[in-house]
């Protein structure tokens, strides 16, 4: 029998990894981006992460012909009044770096005390059929605080800057199996994977 494909629509390797380290034990066959390479890129014009979320699943996987999970995440400040939000990637501009985005938002808290620092990562993950249908959509929050600086070498994005809730050290300082057990991403995929997985075993009874 040939086994389901699906499709991650990213070429983010950090979120690859998690998001492959999270669904791994499902029987699919997971792609990314990169193995299409002539795909166009959907714009993320949506003003919310389950916009962003659904044209991405949406878009990609008519493209594509095949099932795609998409997720659109970012870091909202509440110092900020929720930003950077759905603009977490281009904070800085489009073609700014993870550090330059960190140093950015580190200049705007500059003046904040700890207590004035709170923050809480989103996520968001939709999937779509083959001819783009959204079939799926699930949310995970993880709430926190900015630290001062940069600490770690591990994850990617805000991850240096972002001290989870009820821990001392941000999530680039958490090894990665523990990070994925309570990011914000690892809770839209429990809910995306139960789906996933009633999916999977549906196809498999045909």
């Amino acid at each position: 029998m040939t086994m389901q494909v699906l499709v991650i629509a990213t070429r983010n390797q950090g979120k690859l990894l998690e998001l492959r380290t999270i669904i791994r034990e499902l029987p699919l066959l997971i792609l990314d981006l990169h193995s299409f390479p002539l795909v166009q890129t959907v714009l993320e014009t949506g003003t919310t992460f389950v916009e962003n979320a659904s044209l991405k699943a949406s878009g990609y996987a008519v493209q594509i012909g095949e099932m795609t999970v998409a997720d659109d995440s970012g870091l909202e400040v509440d110092a900020l009044g929720g930003a950077p939000g759905v603009l977490s990637a281009r904070y800085a501009g489009d073609d700014a770096s993870d550090g330059e985005r960190v140093n950015k938002l580190l200049q705007e808290l500059s003046r904040m005390k700890s207590s004035e620092r709170t923050a809480r990562f989103v996520s968001v993950i939709a999937i779509a059929d083959r001819e783009g249908a959204i079939l799926n959509v699930s949310q995970g929050i993880c709430a926190g605080s900015i630290a001062a600086a940069p600490r770690g070498a591990n994850g990617f994005g805000y991850d240096p800057v972002f001290i989870p809730r009820g821990f001392h050290q941000t999530f680039a300082e958490l090894p990665g199996l523990l990070k994925n057990r309570i990011s914000h991403r690892a809770k839209a995929l429990e809910s995306a994977a139960v789906f996933m997985r009633c999916l999977t075993a549906s196809s498999a009874a045909r």
